[in-house]
């Protein structure tokens, strides 16, 4: 629309924005993969906020013995939101918003192969993280833990024949919100296998490929066929708690560890799912500041392909408890100890990258750094709940507990922070405070071993997992106190990042176009890049393609790749 305004000696014709126009129209109507990446990055960390916050009200009632902090109907509630929370609206969204963000960069792509697509997923994940948050406005907050066990996930008709289950809508926000959530990943998995496949630069083949674009093209494979398990298992729960199939109730016919069968068959590719993208951001830091080249990139890169292969095929070491029979026991024991190869191999050579390396310790590679360490407590105790014998005596038990924080805490979490203070630069211009970042780690650090160390001790004791209260004589009642002071102190150092980021942002330090002397495409544009990323396509001749164009004179071309 056009209004002609008449002055003294010319006629003027001012148009009105259209709402896509204006500052808030053009983030809320964006196709920009850049945009759709912050969005997804701001409101995964807002999840990580809600979720912290409902871990500290579940750390605070454990503290001591006989604590009233919660009652046992909210300590259900927030038990189950929290690991919910974390999982599907932390560590997923956040890791899609850095591919999406970084990944069209680093192979030199103008945007993502369906950017309406692209922008549907985030609007897809942002209402139904809200729809799921919103039960606690209910007082229907899913309370039958994050794995919605059957049969405590029935409805209340099942519950007059015995079954001691989960009443009313509690159950039904977790299955339709896991959907929604299940529709984003799915949409933003498809886009990044048809990008990574199909848009890279000139000369970039798939051997030459940024180890972060390999991992996050294995995750979307492992999402495309992981995740079709998970909606036909809650489709059948739908079913079951409203049209009245028995597909979970014993008592009817059906069987409650079909459940565990079709949950777990998507629920330990999902652990790599969300591991996977944090080994590409680990053998993208490592490299850059240790001034080395990463260490075998072809086992590196080969070896998360295996790690996919393989975690279709460890699924039921999360149920040696049931009753499986002894051959179905043995290969899925042997088939969660093989797991452990590639993944040494991936720590292997992140040591031989840095061993003999000009090391910089700035803060991203203070966190990769972490996150080697941490990752490895979390990976060694797995494998000995590869061990059935042991498996029995500590499944169910905090130990558990203790060695899946290792590995989504001391590794996603401290992975996805490396992540962030290394592209932060990129995507704002400006350089997070160095000495406040340094500040988190080791507050995290600390935190999160004295949070998660104790349960190892906790479950060799006896302490079983889900457990709203326990009596004070059990010698429990320390290891639960340093636990709980770890869990705050984690906090603390979550919200030094907060002001470190306000700060930033606000009054931070100029990073200029290359702060880290790096090595990837993503670097060869401004920072933040323009809408159209790069004004030629560049061409790519090696795997450092960035690193040789800056120094020809020293750029290895016998590592070419054909």
């Amino acid at each position: 629309m056009a209004t002609r305004t008449i002055g003294d000696s010319a006629t003027t014709l001012v148009r009105r924005k259209s709402f896509s126009e204006t500052y808030v129209g053009e983030w809320l109507t964006t196709t920009d993969h850049k945009k759709i990446g912050i969005m997804y990055i701001v409101t995964a960390f807002f999840f990580f906020l809600v979720g912290g916050m409902e871990a500290l009200l579940v750390r605070a009632q454990l503290a001591e013995p006989g604590a009233r902090v919660l009652s046992p109907q909210e300590y259900n509630q927030l038990f189950t939101m929290h690991g919910t929370t974390m999982i599907f609206l932390f560590v997923m969204p956040m890791l899609a918003g850095l591919g999406n963000y970084v990944v069209p960069l680093m192979i030199g792509a103008r945007d993502m192969a369906f950017p309406r697509l692209n922008a549907f997923g985030y609007w897809v994940i942002l209402f139904g993280g809200i729809f799921i948050q919103s039960s606690f406005l209910f007082g229907a907050a899913p309370n039958g833990g994050w794995f919605m066990y059957a049969p405590l996930n029935q409805t209340a008709a099942g519950c007059g024949h015995g079954f001691e289950c989960t009443p009313g809508m509690n159950a039904d926000f977790w299955i339709l919100g896991t959907m929604m959530l299940g529709v984003s990943s799915l949409t933003g998995a498809l886009n990044f296998v048809v990008t990574i496949l199909r848009m890279r630069a000139p000369g970039m083949s798939i051997n030459r490929m940024p180890l972060f674009s390999w991992m996050i093209l294995v995750m979307a494979f492992l999402l495309l066929f992981a995740l079709p398990s998970l909606t036909a298992a809650s489709v059948l729960l739908l079913l079951d708690r409203h049209i009245g199939t028995h597909f979970y109730q014993y008592a009817f016919g059906g069987d409650p560890l079909l459940w565990q069968h079709l949950f777990w068959s998507f629920g330990h590719p999902e652990v790599y799912i969300l591991i996977l993208p944090a080994f590409g951001i680990i053998s993208e830091v490592l490299p850059v500041f240790s001034r080395k080249p990463i260490f075998g990139y072809t086992f590196v890169a080969w070896s998360g392909v295996a790690i996919g292969f393989l975690s279709f095929t460890v699924w039921a070491h999360h149920m040696f408890a049931v009753g499986l029979p002894p051959i179905a026991q043995s290969f899925f024991a042997v088939s969660t100890t093989l797991i452990a190869i590639p993944t040494a191999v991936k720590i292997f050579n992140w040591i031989a990258t840095i061993f003999m390396g000009k090391i910089s310790f700035k803060t991203p590679m203070v966190f990769a750094l972490g996150f080697v360490s941490m990752f490895l407590i979390g990976g060694l105790n797995g494998v000995a709940l590869a061990v059935v014998p042991f498996d029995y005596q500590v499944t169910d038990s905090y130990f558990v507990v203790s060695h899946i924080h290792y590995v989504l805490f001391g590794g996603s979490a401290l992975g996805i922070f490396a992540g962030i203070f290394y592209w932060f630069p990129k995507m704002t211009g400006k350089l997070l405070n160095e000495k406040l970042g340094h500040i988190q780690f080791w507050l995290l650090f600390v935190g999160m071993n004295l949070a998660f160390f104790p349960m190892h001790i906790l479950g060799l004791l006896g302490m079983p997992r889900r457990v709203y209260t326990y009596p004070a004589n059990l010698g429990w009642n320390e290891w639960n106190l340093i636990a709980s002071i770890g869990a705050f102190i984690i906090g603390i150092g979550v919200l030094v990042f907060v002001f470190n980021l306000i700060s930033s942002l606000k009054n931070g330090e100029k990073a200029g176009t290359d702060p880290w002397d790096a090595f990837t495409l993503e670097w060869d544009t401004a920072s933040p890049p323009k809408q159209y990323n790069f004004l030629t396509l560049p061409v790519v001749r090696s795997r450092r393609p960035f690193y040789d164009k800056k120094y020809p004179e020293v750029a290895d071309w016998k590592q070419v790749i054909h």
